[in-house]
């Protein structure tokens, strides 16, 4: 175990902040802090890197108590959301810098260690470029490298892909996962994102109001949520009442559809996304209670707003909240 917090406490004004919060990170695992604003997440994250301390609670890195020590003596790297970069200096001299600082190496054996973590961001011959030059994607992988170069144990990654626009989020968090499958550095990754939290990460922390509300894997979390509040906030899921008047959770692409004009259910909204479509059901105008249904492919074409369905459940895909 690479990482452990044990009862770690810090609030804020109005009972901000984390209680009690405990983890056991392995090395080499990417874990990723999901929830709300508010939640403690950013907290969290900041209590490892050493940025604040705690009310109580003990940090370990490798059988090592942390708690007290200042940043720079943690073996731990940050990746901030803006990037942290200094401007007036080239993509090397940035990477340099930060291994001048942690590791203590002279000027010129830093520029060569950089080099290395130039060509593992796919960098090469952006070298003596200037920050102010570059994209933002560029940037952040700069950032990566940076911390990456330390040698620290565990790099923590605040929300980096936020300042991104859609399509680049998307390569860039491929990037990254490959980044850390090459590295095999403990990552542990900060969002509101529950895409990113999915796709990247080998276990996901759900939190909620400074406490953790879940632990899993990404499967396990969206097939198998411990409460409501993880059910809604992982995904989508509709609250649905079967015949017996009892009330089941259901994802949104759990659900096929038939026309039927008889049916008390109607199409409200549609949105057409090219390979899926995502379509609302009312019972009723203006009722509140609507149902979300998500169709792939041509599938969802046929539909359009106005006509009336037949819901078509998949009865084994009804999330038994709370009960794994």
């Amino acid at each position: 175990m690479i990482l452990q917090m044990k009862n770690m406490t810090k609030l804020y004004e109005e009972n901000k902040g984390v209680r009690d919060f405990s983890l056991e990170v392995k090395k080499g695992e990417f874990i990723s802090l999901l929830g709300p604003s508010g939640c403690g997440k950013t907290t969290t994250l900041n209590l490892i890197g050493g940025f604040i301390i705690p009310d109580r609670g003990h940090l370990f890195i490798n059988k090592k108590e942390i708690t007290s020590l200042p940043p720079e003596k943690r073996p731990v790297s940050t990746v901030f959301q803006n990037y942290a970069l200094f401007p007036h200096l080239s993509v090397l001299e940035n990477i340099a810098f930060g291994v001048r600082y942690f590791k203590k190496f002279q000027k010129r054996k830093a520029l060569v260690h950089a080099k290395e973590f130039v060509d593992l961001v796919g960098l090469e011959g952006y070298e003596d470029v200037n920050i102010g030059n570059l994209s933002g994607g560029q940037q952040q992988r700069v950032a990566l490298a940076r911390s990456i170069a330390t040698g620290a144990e565990v790099l923590l990654l605040d929300e980096p892909l936020s300042n991104l626009d859609a399509s680049l989020r998307g390569s860039l968090r491929r990037e990254l996962k490959e980044l850390q499958r090459r590295t095999r550095v403990t990552m542990i990754f900060v969002t509101h994102d529950q895409g990113e939290a999915l796709s990247l990460s080998d276990r996901v922390v759900v939190m909620d109001h400074g406490r953790i509300a879940q632990v899993g894997r990404p499967s396990e979390i969206y097939d198998f949520p411990k409460s409501s509040y993880v059910a809604n906030f992982v995904g989508k899921t509709n609250k649905l009442t079967d015949k017996r008047g009892e009330s089941f959770f259901i994802r949104p692409e759990e659900i096929r559809l038939k026309k039927n004009e008889q049916s008390p259910y109607q199409i409200v909204e549609k949105m057409f996304l090219g390979h899926q479509t995502e379509l609302t059901l009312s019972e009723m105008p203006g009722d509140k209670n609507r149902v979300d249904v998500l169709l792939f492919g041509k599938e969802g074409r046929s539909y359009e707003v106005g006509d009336r369905v037949d819901l078509l459940l998949n009865t084994d895909a009804k999330l038994r909240v709370g009960e794994r």
